[in-house]
């Protein structure tokens, strides 16, 4: 019976269409909690290698070129202090990683429990109920960077997703604990203009959203 309650959330969120945004449930306010303890706007800083999974600098050198952020690691941390899989080091380096998890939510994801939705407000919505929601962009130059991030719960309107995107949290060039999906992403106009982001969502244990887990 769960699992065909969970299908049935999935399937009204990915065909929901609605005059205002849902109801903030009250997992999602638990679950923004534990992301927004990540202090993302103070850690996983741009042009210095990190360690992915705290977002603290670490003195190793970056290799590559350009000036290195870390919106995909952030991501993975994320997921996984939730008790989630999203393809992370060591499985793949931090280079390009946001391009290499565009291409394994779209092969893997929905064995490893993610279930990609049908657009911004279909991810606001799942957000609102508390599911785990990414936005992910893959770059057409696959040997630049790509751009993830984390859809968090928000009653704007469903006007305000449709002009700017749900909201998100990210890191990147400009790391944001809360901003419309259109201004974390413009660093990659087309994401946002040619509609070229994908969403997904995994479900998250209850156990996870505890206070006493940190």
């Amino acid at each position: 019976m769960r699992h065909v309650l969970k299908y049935l959330l999935l399937w009204l969120m990915c065909h929901a269409i609605a005059a205002t945004a849902a109801e903030v449930a009250p997992a999602a306010v638990r679950l923004a909690t534990r992301i927004d303890a990540l202090d993302v706007e103070h850690h996983w800083p741009a042009g210095v290698h990190v360690n992915w999974e705290t977002g603290e600098p670490d003195g190793r050198q970056e290799s590559g070129e350009g000036k290195h952020t870390h919106c995909s690691a952030f991501v993975a941390a994320a997921a996984k202090r939730l008790g989630l899989y999203i393809l992370r080091p060591p499985q793949h380096g931090q280079i390009l990683l946001a391009n290499a998890q565009y291409d394994w939510l779209a092969a893997e994801g929905q064995r490893q429990g993610w279930h990609e939705l049908q657009d911004a407000s279909a991810a606001q919505h799942a957000a609102n109920l508390g599911y785990f929601v990414v936005a992910t962009y893959k770059n057409r130059h696959e040997q630049k960077p790509g751009h993830i991030a984390i859809v968090r719960p928000s009653d704007k309107s469903e006007q305000s997703i449709r002009a700017e995107g749900p909201q998100i949290t990210q890191a990147g060039g400009k790391n944001h604990r809360s901003a419309a999906l259109r201004v974390g992403f413009s660093g990659h106009p087309d994401a946002w203009n040619k509609a070229e982001v994908r969403y997904y969502a995994h479900d998250v244990d209850p156990i996870q959203l505890s206070e006493n887990r940190r």
